[in-house]
């Protein structure tokens, strides 16, 4: 699972993690509906997350666009709006349970999150 963040938003880091968990949360819930014998792969594997970023929220839908067409389990977390940020605010894509080889060809050039 790769989670895509938006580095123009400047989150704390707990609310960034907050948001992350929210991702993860919706793509393992698709992923059981979808394809639940592919979710107990991920989890007996030890569901790996990598987080990484974007510039900016064009950047975002582009990656959950691209993920959205190859197939792959995709969320897009959109913010309540009760702490740092607006309501209706976009945060962060979260991409998989899926495929390595297929989530890299979306997501291997991008920086990780530091």
């Amino acid at each position: 699972m790769v989670l895509v963040t938006r580095r123009d938003l400047e989150l704390s880091r707990g609310k960034l993690a907050a948001q992350c968990a929210h991702a993860a949360a919706e793509c393992v819930l698709a992923a059981k509906r979808k394809n639940s014998r592919a979710l107990d792969r991920y989890i007996k594997h030890g569901a790996r997350k990598i987080v990484c970023k974007v510039p900016d929220l064009v950047s975002l839908k582009q990656v959950h666009g691209r993920a959205k067409k190859s197939g792959l389990v995709c969320h897009m977390v959109t913010d309540a709006g009760h702490t740092e940020i607006p309501p209706g605010t976009v945060t962060v894509v979260g991409i998989g349970p899926g495929p390595r080889e297929v989530i890299d060809k979306i997501t291997g050039d991008l920086s990780l999150v530091n």
